[in-house]
């Protein structure tokens, strides 16, 4: 493909172009070709980058039109941009699994939270508990996760420091990674729904209340389990005072 553009002078001494000096030229009107690099032009066609390196600059000379310079490129590439389309694209795609895999686990869970907080009592809140469904569901979602996110640099980040312990830092940088983030919030939802379902359980078999617990273990689990376990001395020091009570 060849580009060119023309433009004429009256009369010049020099041409100053992109730090390149023309000195000036016998006018006997024979026509003379000479080389000097121009500023690269980068254009963008379907798809692919036309990259245009260096120049030929030819002279003419004719009484009715005076100088005449033809520029024409001496050198032409195609660089294609398949390269950065597939990053960005694999980068999109990446993000927007994370974000699916992050709204997918956190409502798979909530119906389960729902069924131990409004009814707590009900058959089919009890054979949902019983099921190990939800736990098969997003181990699986948070193995595949795993999978994606893996890098070579994981282990490194894991095991920092020198005894081969988790250092913050590490964990830090590990985390960045939205992927990385995502199933790490598939395995608290499910290790929060195992923490809930025992408490609820727990509550069921020795009679006390667990709907407050249940709701801290969605979010604050350690809390949760405290909560419970308050909860359960509480009652059963109230349950002694009311026997030694009638006694």
């Amino acid at each position: 493909m060849a580009l060119s553009s023309s433009f004429s002078l009256p009369s010049i001494s020099k041409i100053d172009h992109a730090k390149k000096t023309l000195r000036p030229w016998s006018n006997d009107g024979s026509k003379q070709r000479f080389d000097f690099p121009l500023t690269s032009s980068k254009t963008e066609l379907f798809g692919h980058q036309l990259v245009t390196v260096g120049a030929h600059l030819h002279k003419s000379w004719s009484f009715l039109g005076g100088l005449r310079v033809t520029m024409r490129p001496r050198h032409e590439s195609i660089v294609p941009l398949r390269k950065i389309s597939r990053v960005y694209a694999s980068w999109l795609a990446s993000s927007q699994m994370a974000s699916t895999a992050f709204t997918f686990g956190t409502t798979s869970v909530l119906p389960f939270y729902a069924l131990m907080v409004l009814a707590p009592k009900a058959e089919l809140t009890k054979i949902s508990m019983e099921s190990s469904i939800p736990y098969i569901m997003l181990g699986v979602l948070y193995a595949y996760l795993l999978y994606l996110s893996w890098t070579p640099e994981t282990l490194q980040l894991i095991f920092a420091s020198k005894y081969w312990l988790p250092e913050l830092p590490g964990i830090g940088r590990m985390f960045s990674n939205e992927m990385t983030l995502a199933s790490a919030w598939i395995h608290l939802l499910v290790v929060d729904l195992f923490a809930a379902r025992q408490v609820f359980r727990d509550g069921l078999d020795n009679e006390i209340e667990t709907r407050h617990s249940v709701s801290l273990c969605l979010f604050f689990c350690p809390v949760g389990i405290v909560t419970h376990v308050i909860t359960k001395a509480l009652t059963k020091n109230a349950g002694s005072s009311g026997t030694r009570n009638m006694h």
